[in-house]
Parts: C-alpha cells; sequence; structure tokens
C-alpha cells in the first residue's frame, strides 16, 4: 500500500507512456466510472491525440445510470450491490460494448468520506478491465482522503491497462 496517493500529475505522466502505445497497436478504451466521477476519462483525454484511441466515458455515479448506460442488470446490483467485483466486471464490459472499444474499464467504490455501510467501508474501491488479453477485477481499500480514493484508482486502472496492452 503507497504511503500516499499517486498525484494528478503522476497519473499524467503514466498516461504519457501508454499513449504512444495505444495509438501505435490501435487499441481503443472505453470506461464506465462510479466514484471517480470522470476523473479516469480525464486522464485518458490528457494528451493531445487521445482521440486516436479514447472512445469516451460513461459517469455512472447512481444504480440506475449504472443500468441505462453500463447496461449492468439490474440483479447484479441488487445481488450484490454496487460496490463489488462482479459490477466492475459489468461496468467494464458495458462501456466496451456500449461505445465499440477493444477494452473497457470500470470502477466503483466508496470514495468517502461519507457512504460506508456493513462490510464496505470508505476506500473500498473496484477497478475492472475488459479486454481481449486481460479480464480482471482488483479490490483495493484506501486509507485515503476522498481525492486521494479517487487518484489511487485511477493509478491502479492505468496499471491493469499496461498490463493489458504489453
Amino acid at each position: 500500500m503507497p504511503a500516499k496517493p499517486p498525484a494528478y500529475a503522476d497519473l499524467a505522466a503514466r498516461m504519457r507512456t501508454l499513449h504512444p502505445v495505444l495509438r501505435k497497436k490501435k487499441l481503443t478504451v472505453a470506461v464506465a466510472e462510479s466514484c471517480t466521477g470522470g476523473l479516469l476519462g480525464s486522464i485518458l483525454s490528457e494528451h493531445s491525440g487521445s482521440s486516436d484511441y479514447f472512445r469516451g466515458g460513461m459517469e455512472v455515479y447512481s444504480d440506475d445510470a449504472k443500468t441505462a448506460l453500463a447496461e449492468v442488470p439490474p440483479q447484479l446490483i441488487h445481488s450484490h450491490g454496487a460496490v463489488s467485483a462482479v459490477v466492475a466486471a459489468a461496468l467494464a464490459r458495458g462501456a466496451r460494448e456500449k461505445l465499440g472499444a477493444k477494452i473497457g474499464l470500470g470502477i466503483t467504490g466508496i470514495a468517502g468520506p461519507k457512504g460506508a455501510t456493513p462490510g464496505k467501508p470508505v476506500g473500498l474501491v473496484y477497478i475492472a478491465i475488459d479486454g481481449p488479453k486481460l479480464q480482471t477485477v482488483k479490490k483495493k481499500r484506501w486509507p485515503f482522503d476522498r481525492a486521494g480514493n479517487r487518484l489511487a484508482s485511477v493509478g491502479v486502472a492505468l496499471e491493469l491497462l499496461a498490463e493489458a496492452i504489453e
């Protein structure tokens, strides 16, 4: 566990290294974000030419938005909760399918400082990727404030993206 979350500039620098690889391999990426509220999309579109690979994103903060925009089956949310591995995976898949991308990323969690429920503390986040080479979900329990939890979650999404495009 890192002592502190990455700064926005650190995430933008990481994206700078992924940028030419995504363009060269002609890979496309789409996102469905809940607790990060568009931060991942902001990082993915940080550099000029990102329209070559970034198809777009959805801010699916409410359960209704998860269902309507990312086509997460309501029964998954009811059975597992919006903050769960299966919903994160469904968000990644939904983003990929709805926006016609080769890789989908999904993030759901509790950024804080409020929102904790029994068994789901502040800082619990699931980050998922759905692509041709990698389909997985990472579970994280961040100790940071709201901004830090969001930044750290985007950092993990970039790590998954890097792994998927190697």
